[in-house]
């Protein structure tokens, strides 16, 4: 199974673009979008490419391929222009295709469900061991393993359209390992 993992595009036009690029270059089972894909929210400033509408047409044309769980900036609104849901607080993926037992990657946005790094909150669900927590909402990638859970691996993919650790990025899951691909222009 291979999932192309992002978040945080926050209607971001130009970048979403080359998420589409990643996308046909990668090849995915699945995209997996962490929330936060329209609206920027109050707290962030408005990217210079700041286009919703023509996210939402890139998004939709790749829509039977998403899994989709709601960030903090998603409204109701959001779910009526996209082709996919996207209000969940959290889908569970069971990976049992590599050699080792069955993995649970429990995937959230970061604002009710985390671990307590970069300003997610630190409330998680009783999760099996060797489980992965998929997050976003941060903007601030993260792979490794989870010093306050042991036992769990914390990824954030970071952000599509306003990253605050320097680098437009996303992830890739595949064959048990997650990486993190930065977006060039």
């Amino acid at each position: 199974m291979k999932l192309l993992i992002a978040s945080d595009i926050h209607g971001a036009a130009r970048w979403c673009k080359q998420l589409m690029t990643a996308i046909d270059h990668e090849q995915p089972d699945r995209i997996l979008l962490l929330g936060d894909l329209l609206y920027h929210g109050p707290r962030n400033n408005v990217p210079d490419d700041y286009a919703p509408k023509e996210v939402i047409s890139m998004l939709n044309g790749v829509a039977e391929r998403i899994i989709a769980v709601r960030g903090n900036c998603e409204a109701e609104v959001d779910q009526m222009v996209l082709g996919f849901p996207c209000m969940a607080d959290y889908t569970v993926i069971f990976d049992g295709t590599n050699t080792g037992p069955v993995r649970e990657l429990f995937c959230t946005h970061g604002h009710i469900f985390g671990a307590g790094m970069h300003n997610s909150v630190n409330n998680l669900p009783a999760l099996p061991p060797q489980s992965a927590l998929v997050y976003g909402h941060t903007h601030i990638k993260v792979n490794e393993q989870s010093q306050q859970y042991p036992g769990l691996w914390l990824f954030n993919p970071g952000s599509i359209g306003i990253p605050k650790d320097g680098s437009h990025s996303f992830g890739i899951y595949e064959d048990g390992l997650f990486s993190h691909h930065v977006l060039t222009e």
